[in-house]
């Protein structure tokens, strides 16, 4: 299990959320969805000393901001808003292990609730360049049987638990669709 500080959490509460969250669950890991877009040792460094294992990075960061964030880290996830396959492959040289393939939030917004076969393309594509693919972005367990088959790393569902009517119901529903997609 991974467990996400997301970048509105840590954007409201700042690294005390990832701090609370290391102290709940000392045993799993922690992402801190930062989107680091430059100062990328100094942010990543302050993520892991709250106690996160993974950072955030945003697509459209320099190859600099990259490296950097990759010397300080032990695990970096870029969000791949703006996928170029190319710069996806110096991602990879540069010691990126995870990538994020998400259906945005405005995405959402617009009505548009669907995973698009580019986004299936784009698993597919990221998984074969070896990046432990993660998907996010309002997903839900009636979501995750359009993924098999597919080499999803991670899922990342906090909306689907936190506004449930019953969390840990939510929570238990999608570890057994999880369990029945990637047996």
């Amino acid at each position: 299990d991974v467990i996400e500080c997301g970048a509105i959490l840590v954007l409201c509460e700042g690294f005390h959320a990832v701090r609370a969250i290391r102290a709940f669950f000392p045993d799993k890991q922690v992402l801190a969805d930062v989107r680091i877009a430059e100062a990328g040792s100094k942010i990543a460094r302050l993520a892991f000393e709250a106690g996160a294992d993974l950072v955030s990075c945003v697509a459209g960061a320099s190859m600099s901001t990259i490296h950097q964030v990759c010397q300080v880290a032990d695990q970096v996830e870029l969000a791949d808003e703006w996928f170029d396959a190319e710069r996806a492959r110096a991602w990879r040289q540069a010691g990126v292990e995870h990538v994020i393939v998400k259906r945005s939030r405005d995405r959402e917004a617009s009505g548009d609730l669907s995973w698009k076969s580019e986004d299936m393309d784009r698993i597919d594509e990221l998984a074969a360049m070896g990046f432990t693919v993660t998907i996010t972005g309002g997903v839900s367990p009636a979501d995750l049987p359009a993924f098999a088959g597919r080499a999803v790393g991670i899922v990342i569902a906090g909306r689907a638990i936190v506004a449930a009517e019953d969390p840990a119901r939510a929570a238990a529903e999608l570890r057994a669709t999880l369990e029945e997609v990637w047996p």
